[in-house]
C-alpha cells in the first residue's frame, strides 16, 4: 500500500486549476500541430511534480501560460481571478514564468532577453516550473524536428539559430542559480537538438 494512502496527494484545488485551465486553452493547439494545448499543460505540471515540486507549484504549472496568452484587455481581470482562486503564491509564479503580458508583444528577442536575465534571481519556485516548461517545449521540438526535418523552424519567430541561441541560454540563466535534475536533462535535450539541427 502506498505510504501516503487515505490522504490524497493532490486536493481539490488541483483538479479546479486542471478544469480552469482546460476551459482557458480548449481552442488553442501546440504551435504547427493540431496536438491540444493541454497536453503541455499536463507534462508541465507532471515535470513540476515528478522533480518534488508542491501542490501549488503544479497549480501554477497548469496556469503558467495564462496570463501571457490572455488579451491584452483581459489580463488583469485574469490576475485577479488566478488570485481569487488560487492564492497569491500560485500567482506569483505564473507571473514569474510571464515573458509578456501586453497586446501587441515587444519584439521577440528583446522578451527573450528580459526574461533570460529575469531567471537567474527568480524565486526557486519560479525557476522549477519555468524550466519544467521549457524542458517539455525543447522535448517537443526535438521529436517534432525527428519527424518532420527542418521545415519546423519556420513555425518560431526565431527561426532555427534564435530558437537555440535562446534554449542555450536558458540552461546557462538556470545554471547560474545552481543547477538541478531538470535543468541537466534541458542540458541533454537542447544538445541533442544541436547536433540534430547541425546535421551531426
Amino acid at each position: 500500500m502506498p505510504e501516503h494512502a487515505g490522504s490524497p496527494l493532490l486536493s481539490r484545488r488541483f483538479e479546479e486549476a486542471l478544469v480552469y485551465a482546460h476551459r482557458l486553452h480548449a481552442r488553442q493547439t501546440r504551435k504547427g500541430t493540431r496536438v491540444p494545448y493541454v497536453a503541455h499543460l499536463l507534462s508541465v505540471a507532471a515535470l513540476v511534480l515528478e522533480d518534488g515540486g508542491e501542490e501549488e507549484e503544479a497549480i501554477a504549472a497548469l496556469l503558467h501560460d495564462a496570463i501571457e496568452d490572455a488579451a491584452e484587455d483581459g489580463a488583469a481581470v485574469l490576475r485577479q481571478e488566478l488570485r481569487r482562486r488560487f492564492g497569491e503564491r500560485v500567482l506569483g509564479i505564473v507571473e514569474g514564468c510571464t515573458d509578456a503580458d501586453t497586446q501587441p508583444k515587444p519584439p521577440w528577442r528583446e522578451r527573450k532577453e528580459r526574461y533570460l536575465a529575469h531567471v537567474p534571481h527568480a524565486p526557486p519556485e519560479v525557476r522549477r516550473v519555468s524550466v519544467a516548461d521549457k524542458l517539455h517545449n525543447a522535448r517537443a521540438i526535438l521529436t517534432d524536428l525527428r519527424r518532420n526535418g527542418h521545415g519546423l523552424w519556420h513555425r518560431f519567430r526565431g527561426g532555427r539559430d534564435g530558437t537555440l541561441w535562446y534554449y542555450r541560454a536558458l540552461v546557462e540563466a538556470y545554471r547560474k542559480a545552481g543547477t538541478t535534475p531538470l535543468v541537466e536533462e534541458l542540458d541533454r535535450v537542447v544538445t541533442e537538438l544541436e547536433g540534430l539541427a547541425a546535421g551531426r
